[in-house]
């Protein structure tokens, strides 16, 4: 009953929040098991976030869904930088400032409809932060 009541840009959001969620808690919990500041409700909200302004876009009808989608690539940057530490000659939270600025892209994909490319984006974007743990892994088990 619910879903004759419901457009097909509500059928729409829905999937995507949902997706969204999905996507922003596996990657968010990648973040969260190194112990850094953006996890699971960072990384969720800026997905959703991203792929609720980019349906809107769509979804008015006024053909701005590029500047739309411009400004949420400004904006996730401006966030992103904000993690970014410089102590000494070491700069930490770079790949957790290149995750939030990935969730962005994440959500506009998802925003846009591209469902099958948001579900291996995501994926891939769980799993490169992990490369160079797994390569440390290796070389202790060769000593």
């Amino acid at each position: 009953m619910l879903l004759s009541i419901l457009g097909p840009l509500e059928i729409q959001f829905l999937f995507g929040l949902f997706l969204s969620v999905g996507l922003g808690y596996i990657i968010g919990a990648e973040r969260e098991s190194r112990g850094k500041d953006a996890g699971i409700s960072t990384h969720i909200l800026v997905i959703s976030g991203a792929m609720l302004f980019t349906l809107l876009s769509v979804g008015d009808g006024t053909n701005y869904d590029t500047r739309i989608a411009a400004q949420i690539v400004s904006g996730i940057g401006f966030l992103g930088a904000g993690l970014i530490l410089k102590e000494g000659s070491t700069i930490k939270n770079l790949t957790t400032a290149a995750s939030i600025w990935c969730a962005g892209a994440l959500g506009m994909t998802i925003g846009f409809g591209f469902y099958v490319v948001a579900l291996f984006a995501g994926i891939l974007f769980m799993l490169v932060p992990r490369i160079p743990h797994i390569r440390d892994k290796n070389q202790e088990a060769d000593s």
